[in-house]
């Protein structure tokens, strides 16, 4: 190792040494040659090299410039600084918040780097590959950093598109640039990291008949990775490759993915209550931030929300207190922060009197089938207020994290979609085109459950989707979109006798909404609790009945989505 070391260090700085011999050899000897000879005959040698050198210089430019491009790829196969010391990176473990099953796979795999003379020693093989997959923002790249710098071996960090050029050859001479110099540092230290982020770039399939050639780039360039990855090479230095990506697997090459290449694969998901708590947390150190502020209230106002939308909100309540000439930020302002990053600013738009009081009537029957009826979801905020192109709009949420819903649940969510349809029907006789994307929703839920789920009324099983449509006979596509309007048309009738029964809550929400343009959960929840009804599922948090016109405290529950 020692050996390789000192290899290591004159091929890092061989231009140093090249130069110094250089300069003797160009400047040195030469004075030395002509301190011997007589002053005249020293004068026009001097004379007649002084006049030719720039010349001389340029022609040798023109020309190592023109080997090197075409030998090596010249300037077109380097990288930028690629290279990070892992001392430098200082992300341990503790500082990856949240992702514990992916911080499970991830010590593992330090230990085997660590161990990896034991594990040759059983006659196993090291990996040669880690997968890391899942949404943008939950934390890949900081992950990889934390690998690098628990095993303490040095980490090159590209990304995908620096792979990827016009000219043939020119990715995969980066590849093999990037692997040599990655094995001698593996030599030198017995282990090197190369993370590849947005792999997907560089590891989709390959094109075998491409007309134009237009794949010919790409396809040489993977080649090459496969070839570093698990080939014949001169040494056995242990280089692990770390790739991380967003989109599908299914987008990758199968022979990335074979043992000996990217045959481990961390799945890092959107973090789960206990973990977003603790992200709030450690965002919430780096604003100022109201003493008392409840991070698990946040933690369930923020739920399916990524590590780096947490921080997105933090930093957006930060300038919406600044706005307010607020020193400290509040649930108020981080409240406010969600509803802007999901529905956008709030535009007042100059609704008649009528256009206010539909849309009012709409949203109250949304929110009261919601309400009543859902399974799993909450109605945390009612508004009037025209965000992101439309003219009001229900925000829910689950109320915890949810996998797999039932057809109760499936049923449900249709009937709150029509729930601002039929309100508008049984007030006005009529309805208004706000409707639209309303309908969108059942629609999709009811095909779904017919065509793919199984759940129509009539007993056909199976996922019709899946088979091509001209398999399909027409008479069973007539009945299963039949099954499909029956689905709707029972959850229309349901959700009238519902509103029927209800009506004087819809006329009392709709006031409210006239009257405020917003309706908070506490506020909502007080209303139903007026006309007797108490929320759907027991355990759940209930505000006290308070005197008409006492202020109440913000939602002490998961935070809006648009309905």
């Amino acid at each position: 190792m020692l050996w390789a070391k000192i290899k290591l260090f004159f091929w890092a700085y061989w231009i140093w040494f090249a130069v110094a011999a250089g300069v003797f050899v160009a400047v040195v000897l030469p004075m030395w040659y002509l301190s011997g000879m007589e002053e005249s005959i020293r004068r026009y040698i001097i004379g007649i090299n002084v006049a030719s050198l720039p010349w001389g210089i340029l022609q040798t430019l023109v020309f190592v410039a023109f080997l090197y491009l075409l030998q090596y790829g010249g300037g077109f196969a380097r990288f930028k600084k690629a290279r990070i010391d892992a001392r430098d990176v200082k992300v341990r473990f503790s500082d990856v918040i949240g992702l514990t099953e992916a911080k499970r796979e991830a010590i593992e795999v330090v230990q085997l780097l660590k161990d990896r003379s034991a594990v040759r020693r059983l006659g196993g093989n090291i990996m040669r590959g880690v997968l890391l997959m899942g949404p943008p923002g939950c934390g890949k790249t900081l992950l990889a950093k934390a690998i690098a710098t628990e095993a303490g071996i040095p980490f090159f960090s590209v990304a995908g598109s620096e792979f990827v050029e016009i000219f043939v050859g020119v990715g995969a001479a980066r590849v093999r640039k990037l692997f040599r110099q990655s094995r001698q540092y593996a030599q030198a230290y017995g282990g090197c990291i190369i993370f590849i982020d947005e792999l997907e770039v560089l590891g989709r399939s390959r094109v075998f008949y491409d007309a134009f050639g237009g794949s010919s780039e790409g396809n040489s360039t993977l080649n090459q990775l496969l070839v570093e990855m698990d080939g014949l090479h001169e040494s056995d230095a242990h280089v692990l490759v770390i790739g991380a990506m967003n989109a599908d697997v299914d987008v990758l090459d199968p022979a990335l993915l074979r043992p000996g290449r990217f045959d481990r694969r961390i799945e890092i998901g959107r973090p789960n209550l206990q973990e977003r708590e603790e992200i709030f947390r450690y965002y919430a150190k780096k604003i100022r931030l109201e003493p008392g502020v409840d991070m698990a209230r946040l933690a369930r106002k923020a739920i399916r929300k990524t590590p780096a939308e947490i921080e997105n909100i933090l930093k957006e309540s930060a300038l919406i207190a600044a706005r307010g000439k607020k020193d400290l930020i509040g649930y108020k302002e981080i409240t406010a922060a969600i509803e802007r990053i999901e529905l956008g600013i709030e535009h007042r738009l100059n609704l008649t009197p009528h256009e206010r009081e539909m849309t009012a009537y709409h949203e109250a029957g949304h929110l009261v089938i919601l309400y009543l009826i859902h399974p799993t979801d909450d109605v945390f905020k009612a508004s009037i207020i025209q965000r992101g192109g439309v003219l009001g709009v229900v925000h829910h949420t689950p109320r915890e994290e949810i996998y797999s819903n039932d057809r109760n649940t499936w049923l449900a969510s249709i009937k709150v979609s029509l729930g601002g349809y039929v309100s508008e029907k049984l007030k006005y006789g009529v309805t208004s085109d706000g409707v639209s994307s309303d309908f969108q929703g059942a629609m999709f839920h009811a095909h779904t459950m017919v065509w793919r789920l199984g759940m129509g009324t009539d007993g056909l099983v199976g996922d019709f989707k899946a088979v091509c449509p001209s398999y399909l006979s027409e008479s069973l596509k007539d009945q299963l979109n039949e099954q499909t309007q029956v689905i709707l048309h029972q959850s229309y009738v349901e959700v009238e006798a519902i509103l029927k029964a209800e009506w004087r809550i819809v006329e009392r929400f709709a006031a409210e909404l006239l009257k405020r343009d917003e309706l908070d959960y506490d506020e909502i929840v007080q209303v139903f609790l007026e006309y007797g009804k108490q929320p759907l599922q027991p355990g759940l948090p209930v505000p006290p009945v308070l005197p008409a016109g006492a202020q109440t405290l913000p939602p002490p529950n998961p935070g809006p989505l648009p309905a």
